[in-house]
């Protein structure tokens, strides 16, 4: 089943190659053979009406003698490797290369009758029973004052010819044998730049097919077959990442779930089991209420998330002043700023710059940026916040001088609950969503973001939006 394809190749090349041989040993054969006795019957038509008009015209003539005609037709037949007559209209054989005149005892022809050659000018019989093989015997008459004094007849044997027509054969069987060789590389071409790796990407697809996305291998081509392997080796990467980071997704929510309630279950059963003095309560019961909150806050982060991915999102598009909302937003940081002693720069463009995109939207995108900004910055540092025009664009820039992101995590800061190793000890409040929802808030838009960071330096993100003047030309 899984071999038919290169087995209707071989098959193809077996009939190929005994339809070949078939058709030269039949259909060739014949044609061949007929070519050879036209091409043959024509040169000896042409030998024979010269014959007729000369040596047979001057013996009739008593221009020379029988012995000399003889003497010059025989030597003529040796070299068309053939035997020729002069007969008279009633038979009798005036001249017979075969054997010397005889006069007084000339050779008559039983029922010579030179009509059977009806419109050709040449036969293949016997010749009246004079031959014991096939012959090919061509004609001419022998004319003086439009009458027919007789007949200059060549022979040559069938044998002859079938002997030249599988010479000519022979060649043919040769070029054939070339040909099916030829056509045999072809088929190991065939074979090793397009089944090998048709088989490996089939393998391959069965592989993904059992779940197995790890499954590597390759194929050495810059054709179509390559640029597919490649795919297939991309898709089957791209799919088992997605599987490890939903494993990392489901593992990481579990965990961010399961550590409030833990702590929320252990101290409430100490309250209840007097572990926990009632004068302490209030103390624990606030530990559980920053607790739910906290809980909250990721509930609404997965919901938020999940909101922005449905397709069809609906965006409260309207055109608003982005200087305007940037220092809305730092305003509501500046008692973390405080206490931080973190100072943020503001480098806007004009006193006003008009944005097309949803308002509410984009506010907490600069909340998240600006939160994560503060949260990994040292104290007494600065976060700067930039506006600049360009492309008919609003490129903004959050950049801080913090702790940065190892190289290995820049692709993956935007995964779905994702925290650097660096991270972790500092924000143990995050849930590892506020970058998710900031890309999908950007994306939906149709915008772009980005981040530059080098650790131990830094990081700035940037995304884009419209202007407003854009959407309104």
């Amino acid at each position: 089943m899984k071999k038919r394809l290169y087995l209707k190749f071989l098959l193809a090349y077996i009939i190929f190659g005994c339809f070949g041989f078939l058709a030269v040993a039949t259909f060739s054969s014949s044609l061949t053979l007929e070519h050879e006795i036209r091409e043959t019957a024509e040169t000896l038509y042409e030998e024979a009406s010269l014959i007729a008009k000369t040596y047979v015209n001057d013996l009739y003539n008593n221009q020379i003698t029988i012995e000399s005609a003889y003497s010059q037709l025989n030597a003529l037949s040796t070299y068309l490797s053939a035997s020729i007559w002069i007969v008279n209209p009633s038979g009798t054989v005036v001249l017979n290369t075969l054997e010397m005149p005889d006069l007084s005892n000339p050779k008559v022809i039983e029922n010579f009758n030179p009509s059977i050659t009806a419109d050709s000018y040449y036969i293949r019989d016997d010749f009246f029973g004079e031959f014991d093989e096939e012959m090919l015997s061509v004609y001419t008459p022998i004319t003086s004052n439009y009458k027919i004094k007789g007949y200059v007849i060549i022979h040559q044997p069938m044998s002859e010819l079938r002997k030249r027509s599988d010479d000519y054969l022979s060649i043919t069987y040769i070029t054939l044998t070339v040909l099916l060789f030829l056509s045999l590389i072809i088929l190991l071409f065939f074979t090793e730049i397009f089944y090998i790796p048709l088989r490996k990407i089939i393998r391959a697809t069965e592989q993904y097919g059992a779940g197995n996305m790890h499954y590597e291998f390759s194929v050495d081509s810059n054709d179509e077959l390559g640029y597919l392997a490649a795919s297939l080796n991309y898709m089957a990467s791209e799919i088992a990442r997605s599987e490890d980071n939903q494993k990392k997704f489901v593992a990481n929510v579990s965990h961010d779930f399961r550590s409030p309630l833990t702590s929320i279950r252990g101290y409430l059963e100490a309250m209840i089991d007097g572990t926990i003095p009632p004068e302490m309560h209030e103390k624990y019961l606030n530990i559980v209420l920053n607790e739910t909150d906290r809980l909250t806050k990721l509930t609404n982060s997965l919901l938020t998330l999940n909101n922005l991915n449905t397709k069809g999102m609906v965006l409260e598009m309207s055109d608003f002043d982005i200087n305007q909302v940037i220092r809305r937003t730092v305003a509501t940081f500046e008692g973390t700023c405080e206490q931080k002693s973190i100072s943020i720069s503001l480098i806007l463009t004009g006193e006003e710059m008009m944005v097309h995109a949803d308002m509410t939207k984009i506010q907490q995108v600069l909340y998240n940026l600006l939160d994560n900004a503060i949260k990994f910055s040292h104290n007494n540092s600065t976060i700067t916040i930039e506006t600049r025009e360009k492309h008919n664009k609003l490129f903004v820039s959050v950049k801080d001088s913090g702790i940065g992101i190892p190289k290995d995590s820049l692709k993956m800061i935007f995964d779905r609950f994702y925290k650097t190793d660096l991270s972790r000890g500092k924000d143990k409040k995050g849930t590892g969503l506020g970058l998710s929802i900031t890309k999908e808030i950007i994306h939906s838009h149709g915008e772009n973001i980005n981040v530059i960071s080098t650790e131990g330096v830094g990081s700035e993100f940037i995304f884009t939006l419209a202007q407003a003047d854009e959407e309104e030309d």
